[in-house]
């Protein structure tokens, strides 16, 4: 299934390298880091519940330092893999991997991670519903007691993964140095809520959906699915720019191609949209956003398009500015596309290498 979250990094390295892949390639850019199991056994849920003999996917890059204070640990974005990320790690990229050792993890529920779709004792919906803050707790512990970090120079991520972010930087204040949440959120707003909703509910009408049990290709659901993601990944003007109304037809037929899949995979973007809706930090620790804030020990870079129509920019906008965060605002109609319409990389890379220099400011691009 193609997650219309995953198109943002199918061109991901127009955010930072220039040149097509092919000439990348041809200049010697590093392969796919292999991907990595960490077995984990039974993983107990915020809830209570236990996903049992837990598995957490991961990929690592670059070489951790003789006192290991060069580790970044990127998450995954909704529906993305770890191996999504690799144009933006590498030498001289984003997370450059002549500096930093770099950790791609596959958020659970993401179909490589423990999910819905490969879990053999709990199947399908039989999988119990996680959090965020879950997520955040299996990366915890594959940082500590699999990877044997006790400090890490930044966490960083993209959308869902800017969301796992705002939970660390206030789950373990002083686990690393830096963070910078993109394209994320410490609380879902309403509209945000209404969109996962109407995508799942539309999943859920498909006659091939039988409550998660199905085998054929849900192509009704998918396809509803895949417009509603569309309609909101990026803004109206976007749309409007990029898709002249003789070309409606094809954009449509090509959108409706690009969501494919079944009640198996169906369950993963399900219980990921599921921690999404779920996701309010204040509720969380019964507090309010400018109380969490005092408790960040990080120097955090915000990013944010004020045209993102699918993982609204208010409440992080709000967190930065009580922690007195810088904020990088994407000025284009690109919406929750911004990454790949503006060149944000060598920002994030000289945080990443210098913090203090950091200062809010404002990135404008075009709709391409």
């Amino acid at each position: 299934m193609k997650s219309a979250l995953g198109m943002m990094i199918v061109a991901g390295i127009l955010w930072w390298a220039p040149g097509t892949r092919k000439e990348q390639a041809a200049a010697g850019k590093p392969a796919t880091p292999p991907q990595q199991y960490a077995d984990m056994g039974d993983f107990k849920l915020e809830s209570g519940e236990t996903i049992r003999e837990f598995q957490l996917g991961y990929r690592t890059a670059g070489t951790l330092n003789a006192d290991k204070s060069n580790a970044i640990l990127w998450p995954t974005w909704l529906g993305g893999k770890s191996g999504d990320l690799a144009s933006l790690i590498g030498p001289g990229n984003v997370a450059d991997t002549n500096k930093y050792f770099v950790v791609a993890i596959d958020a659970i529920g993401n179909g490589i991670s423990s999910s819905p779709s490969n879990s053999k004792s709990q199947a399908r919906l039989a999988f119990p519903k996680f959090t965020i803050r879950d997520m955040v707790e299996s990366e915890h512990n594959l940082a500590t007691e699999v990877l044997h970090l006790s400090h890490v120079h930044a966490v960083m991520g993209i959308s869902m993964g800017g969301m796992q972010t705002f939970e660390w930087i206030v789950a373990y204040p002083d686990f690393m140095d830096l963070a910078v949440p993109m394209a994320g959120s410490p609380q879902s707003t309403s509209y945000d809520k209404l969109l996962w909703t109407s995508q799942m509910e539309a999943l859920e009408l498909d006659p091939e959906w039988k409550d998660g049990k199905g085998t054929k290709p849900m192509t009704g659901g998918f396809a509803v699915y895949g417009e509603i993601g569309s309609m909101n990944l990026t803004s109206p003007a976007y749309r409007v720019a990029q898709t002249p109304p003789g070309d409606f037809a094809a954009f449509l037929t090509q959108t409706k191609a690009d969501s494919k899949g079944n009640a198996q995979t169906a369950c993963d973007a399900i219980r990921q949209r599921q921690a999404i809706i779920g996701l309010d930090m204040p509720q969380e620790y019964s507090t309010t956003l400018a109380e969490l804030a005092k408790r960040v020990r990080a120097k955090v870079l915000v990013i944010v398009s004020p045209e993102d129509h699918m993982v609204n920019p208010e409440p992080g906008i709000a967190f930065a500015t009580a922690m007195g965060s810088p904020i990088l605002r994407l000025d284009t109609p690109c919406g929750h596309l911004s990454l790949d319409c503006v060149s944000a990389g060598p920002t994030v890379a000289k945080f990443l290498d210098a913090p203090g220099t950091a200062e809010s400011a404002t990135l404008a691009g075009a709709a391409k």
